[in-house]
This record gives structure tokens, C-alpha cells and sequence, in this order.
């Protein structure tokens, strides 16, 4: 997704959606995937929960939307439709911690997810100025794709799996995630982050 340009982080330029962990996200047993699920559909109306067996569609998506509109929390909006995040269904691919030179910091975890069926995207405004589905390689060669750092090397990282299966594959064997936290250095040229 593309942040707008007035954004205080990455302005236009294409990111993975994301944010902070909120207060209400603690309900669920993982506060930091279940604020990947809240914000993931915040800023583009996905919704990675279900009920029993099956996944949220377009009438659940817009109940919450409804719901949150008129004032109840996102986890408050799930339990009215009697729906769980799909917290299993995050795969973490990554964790990247910005580096310690920079006033804004953030600790980042990336994850893989599939797109529910039966689902439509839709882009909050005020939060994304453009969207798009991509492949790594396309969003790496684009110049109409513009990257921060952390999203490009992310890509990278996923661009030489064959299929979206084998990608999932891969994910799921890490033993675990390692922390890319990457360094700031001062070059002739000015600042440059290195890993």
C-alpha cells in the first residue's frame, strides 16, 4: 500500500500494512498479531478472522466496519459477530528493529498471510493513497513502486521462492526469527544504512 503523502512515516511510498500495538490487542493471546490482524484491516479493510471453521466475508467485514464506526473497539466489533482473529494463519517471516541512530524507532515484524476468500480490499483514505498486488521482483525493478529500506529487503528475501506454497514452506520451518536491526553509517556521500 501506498502512504500518503502528508503521512508522518515512508509518505508516499509503498509499504506492507502495519502499526502499533493498541491496548484492546492484549485481549488475544498475541497482542502483536493481533495488532497485524486490526491493522490490516484499518488500513485495507482485509479481515483475518473467522467463525467456527470459516472465514469472515464482505457482510462480516462491513458489520465491523459498521460497529467500529459507531464507537465499539475492533475486538469488541469481532466478538458482536461472533468472529476470532486468525492469529494461525500469520505466518512471521521477519523482524526488523530500526536502527539505533534514528529518533523514530520501531520493532517490526513482518508476516506472511493469505487473503480470505469471498473478500474484497478496501483502502482506508486517510491512510493509503494507492494500493497494489505485486510480485517481489516487479516491486523491486518498478520505479513507479518506490521502497523504504526495510520493504525492499523483505522482498528480496521472498523474491526467489518459486510459488506462494513454497514461500509458506519456508516460513513455517524458521526455528526462529532472527532481529534485523541495521546500522546507520556516515559515508562521504552522507547517511547510510547498512545491515
Amino acid at each position: 500500500m501506498r502512504r500518503p503523502r502528508g503521512a508522518d512515516f515512508a509518505p508516499g511510498v509503498y509499504v506492507f500494512p502495519g502499526g502499533a500495538v493498541h491496548a484492546e490487542d492484549s485481549r488475544w493471546r498475541d497482542e502483536i498479531a493481533a495488532a497485524a490482524v486490526r491493522e490490516l484491516f484499518e488500513e485495507m479493510g482485509i479481515l483475518l478472522a473467522r467463525t467456527g471453521g470459516r472465514f469472515a466475508k464482505d457482510r462480516e467485514c462491513e458489520r465491523v466496519r459498521d460497529l467500529v464506526a459507531g464507537g465499539s473497539s475492533f475486538g469488541e466489533a469481532l466478538l458482536s459477530c461472533s468472529l476470532l482473529p486468525a492469529l494461525d494463519r500469520l505466518v512471521l517471516l521477519a523482524r526488523w528493529v530500526t536502527p539505533a541512530l534514528m529518533s523514530r524507532r520501531y520493532d517490526a515484524r513482518f508476516y506472511l498471510a493469505r487473503l480470505p476468500s469471498d473478500q474484497t480490499v478496501r483502502a482506508q483514505p486517510d491512510e493509503v493513497s494507492d494500493w497494489l498486488w505485486s510480485t517481489p521482483e516487479r516491486a523491486l525493478r518498478d520505479p513507479e513502486i518506490p521502497l523504504v529500506y526495510a520493504t525492499r529487503k523483505v522482498l528480496e528475501s521472498v523474491g526467489g521462492d518459486d510459488d506462494v506454497n513454497a514461500l509458506f514452506r519456508r516460513a513455517r520451518r524458521l526455528s526462529g526469527v532472527p532481529v534485523v536491526e541495521p546500522r546507520m553509517i556516515q559515508t562521504e556521500s552522507g547517511w547510510e544504512v547498512v545491515l
